[in-house]
Order: C-alpha cells, then structure tokens, then sequence
C-alpha cells in the first residue's frame, strides 16, 4: 500500500495528514480554515489521493502558518508514500477550464523542488482568505515534496475560479503522475538509477 502518515507539531500549529495514492478521492480535512478545507477536499478529489488532514493552528494570528505548515505536512506524506519511485509515471500535466478561466499545470515527481508561479488573483481576498496564501500552501507542497511545478494562468478573472482551477489542475497532473505506469514494470523513470 502506498500510504504515510505524517504528523507536524510546532509552536503555531498541530497538523496530522494522511495520504492513500491508490484511493479514490474520499476525503476528510479539518483545518478550520474554510476555503481551504474546499480546496484539500478538491485536491483530493481529483487526484483519487484519499487524504484526511486535522490541523490546529495559530489562526488568531492569521491562516498563514496553517496553510503553509499543512502544505509541508502533505509534500512530505507524499514523499513518503511515493518510496523509491520505481513504476510511476513520474511526470503530470492537466490544463482544467472552470467557468471564466483556465489553468494549466506541468510537473515532475524530480525530487528536486521547484515553483514556476504564474497566477496572480485580481483581489486580496476570496471572502476571509488570503489570496497569497495559494502561492504559499503549492511553495510548501513543492519543497518537502520535491515536486518541480508549473502553474500557469492561461486566463480568468474570478479568484474563486482561479484558486479552485489551481487546485483542480494540480490535483489532475498530480494524478497522472503518481499512477503507476504499466508499461514501465517496476523500473525507475528516470536513466540516473534514483530520484
């Protein structure tokens, strides 16, 4: 079974995730952040990732240590979830329309991080949550996931639409390149013998 449990304690926040590659997208996450459990439960969603998520965090402050901290959380119960790689596809890429907009996302399961960040939002604010803290949650998922990602905004003008397509589009690339590859029977994608 290609799962892991992860758990973060810090002084800003408690954090547990959960991870099943091979589920179908059930999901159960508690942050206490609204719009983002609405991301997670797309996340998961449309990746077939079962994933189930609790964090406590300093939200007296603001959202931000728990967005990121969960962020970090999840590319780490990916990584280790994923072992050595052997039979993946490695490599994911989705662009997902959403009403007025569009967002395509490229990655690789490279175990060297790196974000290419091309969506700015039109407002501040989807409701009570900080557009910016998008950007923050993927840089977090990208680190201490080693995931090289791409996201582009291809058009839109509805944060709502935006931040969900962004979520969505991950969501998909990230399906594809977790499965495994038939064709590839155990070996590992890549000519260097590690990832």
């Amino acid at each position: 079974m290609r799962t892991a449990t992860i758990t973060r304690n810090t002084a800003e926040t408690q954090i547990t995730v959960t991870v099943n590659l091979d589920g179908t997208g059930a999901y159960d996450n508690k942050t206490d952040v609204g719009f983002f459990d609405h991301m997670l439960d797309q996340l998961a969603r449309h990746s077939l990732i079962d994933l189930t998520i609790r964090a406590a965090g300093d939200l007296h402050i603001d959202d931000h240590h728990t967005v990121e901290d969960t962020g970090i959380a999840l590319g780490q119960a990916l990584t280790q979830a994923l072992g050595d790689k052997r039979g993946i596809r490695r490599y994911g890429h989705f662009a997902l329309a959403m009403d007025d907009t569009q967002v395509a996302c490229a990655l690789d399961l490279s175990a060297r991080p790196f974000l290419v960040w091309n969506l700015d939002f039109p407002t501040q604010k989807i409701g009570t949550f900080d557009t910016e803290l998008v950007r923050e949650f993927f840089q977090a998922l990208s680190s201490h996931g080693g995931i090289t990602l791409h996201v582009d905004r291809v058009h839109g003008f509805n944060s709502h639409h935006l931040a969900e397509a962004a979520f969505k589009a991950v969501a998909r690339a990230l399906r594809m390149a977790v499965e495994p590859d038939p064709r590839m029977g155990g070996v590992l994608p890549s000519t260097k013998g590690a990832l």
